[in-house]
């Protein structure tokens, strides 16, 4: 069992996502935010953001390696680099975009971020060096589209996360219930877990669990939104198979499995405690929720599988999220900075951070190696591998995300407060008006 201690500590700081790549790059001209030529110096200081993690020191270790190699192949560089909290990055990134003067040169940032950066003007267009950088054609499609606006190329992903069953082995083999092969057999094995076990729930869901629903939409060929041939969104929560994926999610919330009156407001960290604490047979949880597991009286009692689809044989699409890292557009050392950016999300650097911090790897090669390292990440990994969505690259999405549309939806349906399909229109709504702004 060493090998899974040493998963699971390594596990235990990934939350969120991260960035991105390494080598060093030919120098380009550098883009400009105001039509004239910006500085390109080529010497000097380079200051980095990165997010500070839980047990930060095994990251910091490793960026310290990358930023040591890098300062010794280029003369009168010298790599700053600061670790900043994640829960108040939004106000402090917004103020490097307003003040150049004390921004960094590159910074780390969560996916869905992307497009809201892009919008806002602060980060560097990098496509022609992403296009000339041999180890991009490695990464995995979805990895890619997370750093991608309108064709454009905005940073390079860091690290991926994302969901799987988690199922307790000692409750199904006690009442003779075999793995789920199919999203139908998830919900039948989870009514029976409560029926014979009703101090538990069957499969822990959640009403404010977003990330945990919409493999539930994807997988029955349902979807958030559509792109529309301006590049703009419109609202698809209220296509018949978005609400085919709806009307299965929410069928789990009632008393033969997770009580509404309990769970229509729990999220998906409630759904990991309730795993972790021996109250769920089942829950849908990231392979970032690892040392929870360990933590907790699940320990020792449980089993991983990819969220199984509609189909025997078939995998749930599941939300890919993850951390990059880009440039900013003010930076006077564009060069330099694309150069440490590569370096920073390299495939030898994603390596590093999965053997110190466990964050799965965004390069296809790289990650198999890792889970043949550690068996554990094998059905993240098959998850990804089968593919993987991602939400809207849009900025409204942030105001969709943080007006909390699909939990409400989701809680509506839940309370018996209304139907899939007026709830589903309700959301719709909601969501094309952020769109339109």
């Amino acid at each position: 069992m060493k090998s899974a201690v040493r998963t699971a500590s390594r596990l235990a700081a990934l939350a969120l996502p991260l960035a991105l790549t390494g080598t060093l790059l030919a120098g380009c001209a550098p883009s400009t935010s105001g039509g004239g030529p910006q500085k390109d110096e080529k010497t000097g200081t380079l200051r980095v953001w990165l997010f500070r993690e839980v047990g930060n020191e095994p990251k910091k270790r490793v960026v310290d390696g990358v930023v040591r190699k890098f300062e010794k192949r280029h003369d009168g560089v010298r790599v700053d680099v600061q670790y900043i909290p994640v829960d108040s990055r939004a106000e402090k990134i917004k103020g490097a975009f307003n003040d150049p003067a004390s921004a960094p040169d590159v910074i780390e940032y969560g996916n869905t971020d992307t497009a809201g950066y892009v919008e806002n003007g602060g980060l560097a267009d990098v496509s022609d060096e992403f296009a000339d950088w041999p180890q991009a054609r490695d990464l995995d499609p979805t990895a890619k589209r997370s750093v991608t606006v309108d064709g454009k190329v905005y940073g390079a992903p860091l690290f991926v996360g994302v969901r799987a069953l988690y199922y307790r082995t000692d409750v199904f083999d006690d009442l003779g219930i075999e793995t789920p092969r199919t999203l139908g057999e998830v919900a039948g094995a989870a009514r029976r877990i409560h029926a014979k076990r009703p101090g538990m729930y069957g499969l822990a869901v959640g009403g404010a669990a977003t990330y945990t629903a919409m493999p539930f939409i994807w997988a029955h060929g349902g979807a958030l939104a559509a792109k529309k041939r301006d590049g703009t969104y419109a609202a698809a929560v209220d296509g018949a198979r978005a609400k085919r994926g709806i009307a299965a999610y929410t069928d789990l919330f009632g008393d033969d499995n997770c009580p509404a009156a309990k769970c229509a407001q729990m999220g998906g960290n409630d759904n990991v405690e309730a795993f972790a604490a021996g109250k769920a047979g089942m829950a849908v949880a990231g392979d970032f929720n690892r040392q929870a597991m360990e933590d907790g009286k699940a320990k020792g009692h449980y089993d991983v599988v990819p969220l199984p689809g509609t189909g025997r044989g078939s995998i749930a699409p599941a939300f890919a999220g993850g951390n990059n890292v880009g440039v900013l557009k003010s930076t006077s050392h564009r060069t330099l900075a694309v150069a440490l950016m590569r370096e920073l999300a390299g495939k030898d650097t994603q390596r590093r951070l999965f053997d110190a911090m466990g964050f799965l790897p965004t390069f296809t090669d790289v990650r198999e190696q890792a889970a043949k390292k550690e068996p554990f990440v094998r059905p993240f990994v098959e998850t990804l591998d089968a593919g993987t969505e991602f939400v809207p690259a849009t900025p409204a999405w942030t105001e969709i995300d943080a007006g909390l549309v699909l939990p409400t939806m989701f809680q509506e349906i839940a309370g018996g407060k209304r139907g899939v399909d007026e709830a589903a229109q309700r959301a719709a709504r909601k969501m094309d008006e952020a769109f339109a702004e």
